[in-house]
């Protein structure tokens, strides 16, 4: 299991720091899932590296454990609504790092309006607002398997599962006032 203090990287980053097209990739996708850093993004993009390299190598392959790897592949990303349930080896590679942003709590959470913002579902989970199933859980990161997506709702001791609360609450949209040309004198 290796020594508890001695934790690993789970990502690798990019391969070459400075590429202008990965660069702004990266930063839409922070600003559209609300993320903390690139670190979450590269995460992501190495797990779906990881499932397509297995997807790659398991297909070459020929045998009994062969197939019952593939089999447990594709149960893994069905359960986690990465694949369709008629999804085969192939479409593994076809994965994008949007599919895997989808199925995070934080983005969830927004979605099912819980939230009036990715970041403030963001900041809901972190302070231990948000409950999947019978267990609350606190990253945002949490890849939501597809079982469990029905059941994500407020902690109920927290003050934020009364509809009433302020935060809950519809906010009407404010209209900005028009920017007034400055006067010279």
């Amino acid at each position: 299991m290796g020594d508890p203090r001695r934790n690993r990287k789970a990502y690798s980053g990019p391969s070459h720091p400075w590429q202008k097209e990965r660069i702004e990739r990266e930063i839409i996708l922070v600003k559209e899932y609300g993320l903390k850093n690139k670190k979450e993004v590269w995460r992501h993009v190495s797990a779906l590296r990881d499932y397509a390299e297995r997807a790659k190598r398991l297909n070459a392959l020929q045998g009994k454990q062969a197939e019952k790897e593939r089999q447990d592949l594709l149960s893994r990303l069905r359960s986690l609504g990465l694949l369709q349930d008629t999804g085969k080896l192939e479409d593994v590679l076809t994965l994008q790092i949007t599919n895997i942003m989808d199925r995070r709590l934080q983005t969830l959470v927004y979605k099912r309006n819980l939230a009036h913002s990715v970041e403030q579902a963001r900041q809901f989970i972190t302070h231990g607002h948000i409950m999947v199933g019978q267990h609350k859980h606190t990253t945002p990161g949490y890849i939501v398997r597809k079982s469990e997506e029905e059941h994500i709702a407020f902690v109920p001791g927290s003050a934020l599962a009364d509809a009433s609360h302020p935060e809950r609450m519809l906010k009407p949209v404010e209209a900005k006032p028009a920017k007034k040309e400055k006067e010279s004198t």
